[in-house]
This record gives C-alpha cells, structure tokens and sequence, in this order.
C-alpha cells in the first residue's frame, strides 16, 4: 500500500504562491497516475490535476495556466506549484495516485483517477 503525506499548505494573499509537497513511500509510483484535489469546507471534492506516467498532464479549468504539476521518481514526491491564488483556492489539498485500488476511483477530467490520497494539507488565501 502506498503512503502520501502533503505539507506546504499556509497561508497566502491574494495573488500569492505556495508550493505543495507530497512525499510518497511503500511503493514506487513510476507507472501510476499521480496528481491532486481539493475540497473547500461545505463542498465537495474537486478534481484539480493529474499527470500520466508518461508526463502527459491534465488541469481543470478552474486552475489551468496557475497551477503546474511535477513528479520526480527518483525522489518520491510529486509537487503542485500554485501561482496567482484567489479567495475560492482556499481549500484541503490532497495529493493522490491511482495505485492502491482498493473499491472505487475519485474520476475527474479525460482520464484522471484516484484511489489513494494523504491526509490532506490546508490552503487560506485571504482576499
């Protein structure tokens, strides 16, 4: 089973940068979908990113040209860089990878997939 823990999150004023952190352990990720979401208080998860083995990547529009995803395999970490935030950023964010399946897929976009996620780390960005 693999382990993700994010850290990086804080906060930020509007039209700040953060860079988020995801350290990954128990298995290599080389060959799995890897990316993120979020989840504001009182809503639902949002699908945010993902990135195929490959390098092939996905953004939902509500981040596409601010947020920029990375993996390094031999690091084990996977990083979302978060420029330009707003207000409506603010949320959980959770690191995630398609490996672990276990019941069910988080789905969102053409061909991203979820089944494992990390604790999550908490984003505010004030106006």
């Amino acid at each position: 089973q693999v382990r993700l823990v994010e850290s990086g999150g804080g906060s930020v004023q509007s039209g700040g940068s953060l860079t988020l952190s995801c350290a990954y352990s128990g298995m290599p990720l080389d060959s799995f979908i890897v990316g993120w979401w979020r989840q504001a208080t009182g809503k639902g998860r949002e699908g945010l990113a993902c990135m195929t083995k490959d390098g092939d990547t996905y953004f939902e529009d509500s981040v596409k040209g601010r947020f920029t995803l990375s993996r390094d395999n031999a690091q084990n970490t996977i990083t979302l860089q978060m420029n330009n935030l707003k207000p409506e950023d603010t949320a959980v964010y959770y690191c995630a990878t398609e490996a672990s399946y276990i019941a069910s897929y988080f789905r969102f976009g053409p061909a991203c997939r979820f089944a494992s996620w990390g604790q999550g780390t908490k984003v505010t960005v004030s106006p």
